[in-house]
């Protein structure tokens, strides 16, 4: 299936405001004809180019030279040669032939005035021997007829005293195609710029929603923030009635949505065996298998969005990162047709191979007020970030932050929430019921640092800001925490008492 087919069936599985930026590769095709037919005008058909660029390779050579790698230039550097250059003139690329009719001297620069008050800039040039017809195209009636007798062979001129030094022939149709192309990108990246803005101001007012959404016991109008009896930390305590919050907040299931998107990790790899931004088709995968098992947990009754600007913030969430892999997918169709382009550009003409163009998918960490800035090959790899990584990682810092995650709490030694915290003289932080193990054990030291901190600590040492925390943001792990350690302080003092802890026995 030709490319042209499969482009246009790809741009039809994107959303149409995408669609509508995409470039338009078969125009370009049709202007790359008009380009071959001014060549052929000239006597540079592309059967002549290949004849001068592309020589019979050598019987030892094997394989197809490297796309990307300039044709290999031609060992008569005699005669009057042409030259084909890519100046940058005002705001658009102008594709041009210098024919250099002065063997001797190397072609100096032009010093023509242009559209640009500045002298142009020329691109990569390619230089090779100039046949006799094309003089006689492009010079007219400079060159004499040939007469019988008197043949004038390629880069012989009747009377190179009499004609100018250089010969400066611009390529029309050439021109528009580098600024169809050109136009295009530049229009895509102003589309890009304006998405991101928007992308940015949607995303502020979801983590506005959720935020509202998903507020803690502390937000209600019953919590006081101190004791008006006492000054004593331990009596500030926020209440860990469980249904305080279940009744108006989603807090709990915004913390699970975000525990699973965490672990789906869709568009980047985390893990020790992956790491860095995912292909398409992996990408498209996790974000489905995320959604079904999304709509699993909701259809049972798992996860339950009780507040209708949940149902709301969860739509637009899923909105969000399904336009983030639709840009993956548009930028990677646009790459593929811009190069497919220059490559029929170049395999058509012979010309040579144009330069990278600026991509409108690649942004500097340096730019300013959020717009883009479009970097070249030139710029270093460490330097850029691809707009759709961009986007990921605004999503995943603005949001994932709104509700603490239970990892940032947890106790290192049971690898539960750490309640009631208790903080070490070196500033380590356990729970009470692993502390309390370490000391019936005669443990001195902290088990991170190495301390011996462990045998001092006391009732002094509970960090009753963290522990209030914990039972504003995590009540339902607080209190599970909580039963869990009053359970075992009653197992481990049937113990001491000798008493038999694996059940009871009605006599």
């Amino acid at each position: 299936m030709h490319f042209s087919k499969t482009y246009s069936q790809l741009l039809l599985t994107l959303p149409p405001e995408l669609r509508e930026s995409a470039i338009q590769y078969r125009q370009l095709k049709k202007i790359i004809n008009q380009i071959v037919a001014e060549l052929t005008s000239l006597g540079l058909s592309p059967d002549v180019l290949h004849g001068i660029l592309q020589p019979t390779p050598a019987p030892g050579d094997k394989g197809k030279q490297r796309e990307g790698s300039p044709p290999p230039h031609t060992q008569n550097t005699s005669g009057p040669r042409v030259i084909y250059e890519l100046a940058h003139v005002a705001d658009h690329v102008e594709p041009r032939l210098r024919l250099c009719l002065d063997p001797t001297d190397d072609p100096p620069p032009s010093d023509e005035p242009g559209p640009s008050s500045s002298p142009p800039k020329a691109g990569p040039t390619i230089t090779l021997p100039v046949p006799q017809e094309v003089l006689r195209t492009a010079l007219g009636a400079s060159i004499p007829p040939e007469q019988p007798g008197n043949a004038l062979h390629d880069g012989e001129l009747a009377d190179s005293s009499a004609l100018p030094a250089e010969l400066i022939i611009p390529l029309v149709s050439d021109t528009t195609f580098f600024r169809t192309l050109t136009e295009a990108l530049n229009s895509l990246a102003a589309y890009l710029v304006a998405k991101r803005g928007e992308f940015e101001s949607t995303l502020r007012h979801l983590s506005q929603d959720i935020s509202s959404v998903s507020r803690p016991s502390s937000h209600s109008s019953s919590f006081h923030p101190h004791s008006r009896y006492s000054d004593d930390p331990a009596n500030v305590s926020v209440s860990s009635h469980t249904l305080a919050i279940t009744s108006r907040s989603d807090l709990d299931t915004w913390r699970q949505i975000f525990q699973l998107y965490v672990e789906a990790d869709i568009f980047q790899g985390h893990q020790e065996r992956f790491r860095g931004e995912r292909d398409i088709e992996d990408a498209e995968a996790r974000l489905r298998t995320f959604k079904s098992d999304l709509e699993e947990r909701i259809s049972k009754g798992a996860l339950k969005l009780r507040m209708k600007q949940s149902r709301a913030a969860l739509k637009t969430f899923m909105e969000l990162n399904t336009f983030i892999l639709d840009l993956r997918k548009f930028q990677h169709v646009t790459a593929e047709a811009t190069r497919k382009i220059l490559k029929k550009h170049a395999k058509r003409t012979a010309l040579p191979l144009a330069p990278d163009l600026t991509s409108p998918f690649v942004v500097r960490p340096d730019s300013q007020e959020g717009a883009l800035v479009l970097s070249r090959s030139s710029t270093r790899r460490s330097e850029t970030l691809s707009l759709s990584l961009l986007l990921v990682q605004a999503l995943t810092e603005t949001l994932l932050p709104i509700i603490p995650h239970i990892d940032d709490y947890s106790c290192v030694i049971c690898t539960s929430l750490a309640f009631k915290p208790i903080r070490l003289r070196c500033s380590h932080l356990f729970c009470v019921r692993c502390l309390v193990k370490l000391q019936k054990r005669g443990e001195e030291h902290c088990p991170i640092c190495r301390a011996p901190t462990v045998l001092s600590a006391d009732r002094s040492n509970v960090d009753w800001a963290l522990l209030n925390f914990m039972k504003d943001w995590f009540p339902l792990e607080a209190k599970k925490k909580l039963q869990q350690n009053e359970r075992e302080a009653a197992e481990e003092e049937m113990q001491e008492l000798g008493l038999d802890v694996r059940g009871c026995m009605i006599m």
